[in-house]
């Protein structure tokens, strides 16, 4: 079996598209299809399910698509090696994630890799791009994007979001609650930020007073003893055990979250890696 045959079906079954996956791996449609079709006559089986928008995992096709995951991660990994590049990696992320994002993709690298070297940057979407065009990481996950021409942008995720603090409840009114709350936030050039005062503006509501609280974990317990509110994921909230949240109202409710590089820039494989490792860890809490 062949890596490249692995690699196109393995794009297929994430993106769902023969086409979105031809033209990821910049292949032609036809050869795509037969590539596929070449690894469904290899096993005998169907492996996906043809439908006017896309194709579908079989149970089979499930299942080997598991198998080649982790076959690539290990040819990623013999690559590194083999190729003796560099066992580093200089990576940022929002403060807002933190590293509850990227610590345990971080964890099993070094597993794998016990002298890898680790750059962290973490910051508000504005210095974390800064970073990136100044060379000083190489990817990061950011939340929202300044759409600079320098950048390459991947939109990988959509997060939605809730507000949280002390008291809610189903019955809950939406509008009523926040008033006049302090909104905790992690800086004030926090997109979160931006994103709670449209929403104050949007239903001419008054606010609070903005407390600046500097890492997740006490933002978090802040709001938990009721000293304001604060807009984070529904993931990252269900995560540290919030029982009650409150939905927040379109059009504030979902954000996009991108991969983002400098123009041309290549992975190495430690980076590719990094990335399924982390698409893996994200799959794995979102079925959670």
């Amino acid at each position: 079996m062949d890596i490249e045959n692995m690699k196109a079906f393995v794009s297929v079954a994430e993106l769902k598209s023969i086409s979105a996956a031809a033209s990821k791996l910049n292949h032609l449609q036809s050869n795509m299809t037969a590539k596929i079709k070449k690894i469904e006559n290899h096993y005998n089986q169907e492996l996906f399910i043809r439908n006017s928008k896309g194709v579908t995992l079989t149970q089979d096709g499930e299942k080997l698509y598991h198998q080649f995951k982790k076959i690539l991660f290990v040819w990623e990994e013999t690559e590194n090696v083999m190729k003796q590049h560099d066992e580093k990696i200089r990576v940022g992320t929002m403060i807002s994630m933190g590293g509850t994002q990227i610590s345990p993709a971080l964890n099993k690298l070094y597993q794998t890799y016990p002298d890898l070297s680790v750059t962290l940057k973490t910051g508000s979407t504005e210095y974390i791009e800064s970073q990136i065009l100044l060379g000083k990481i190489d990817l990061a996950y950011t939340i929202g994007s300044l759409k600079n021409n320098n950048i390459k942008y991947k939109k990988v995720a959509i997060e939605e979001m809730v507000v949280i603090g002390q008291g809610i409840n189903r019955s809950t009114i939406f509008e009523d609650y926040i008033s006049e709350k302090n909104l905790l936030v992690l800086s004030d050039n926090c997109l979160y930020l931006s994103i709670l005062q449209n929403m104050y503006s949007n239903f001419n509501i008054t606010q609070g007073e903005i407390i600046e609280v500097g890492d997740p974990e006490s933002l978090l317990q802040f709001a938990m003893m009721g000293m304001g509110i604060s807009l984070v994921s529904k993931r990252i909230a269900r995560k540290y055990n919030f029982e009650q949240y409150l939905d927040v109202p379109s059009p504030f409710r979902f954000v996009d979250l991108y991969l983002i590089t400098r123009l041309n820039h290549e992975f190495t494989p430690i980076e590719r890696q990094f990335i399924e490792l982390t698409n893996t860890i994200d799959e794995m809490e979102i079925n959670n």
